[in-house]
């Protein structure tokens, strides 16, 4: 049988001051919406770590893979932008040469 997945002292007294500070008026108990989705997340993340270890062991790649499927990064500000911008040329918003200027400027700029 393994052990059960449990926070560290500090960390959930962290959540605990951010539940009461930042949603319950002085005086009241600590919102435990917060404290739920907070030891949710933070045990569902501590079990893709374990998953990705395992699977490191037989594929770097696939540990990678996984990771980025469960844990997708939202857009950048410049894909953002692309991606607005080829709606806006593809809308008829913006003409051709405008939208490949445009487009060779953000591609030139770093993430």
């Amino acid at each position: 049988m393994t052990d059960p997945i449990t926070p560290p002292r500090e960390l959930a007294q962290q959540w605990l001051l951010e539940a009461h500070y930042k949603e319950a008026p002085p005086g009241t108990c600590p919102d435990t919406r917060i404290l739920i989705a907070r030891a949710a997340q933070w045990g569902a993340d501590q079990e893709l770590e374990a998953c990705c270890n395992w699977v490191a062991v037989e594929s770097i790649a696939a540990a990678t893979e996984l990771r980025s499927w469960r844990r997708p990064k939202p857009p950048s500000l410049k894909e953002q932008a692309l991606e607005m911008l080829e709606n806006a040329w593809e809308g008829g918003h913006i003409n051709n040469n405008a939208a490949q200027t445009i487009r060779r400027a953000l591609e030139a700029l770093p993430e």
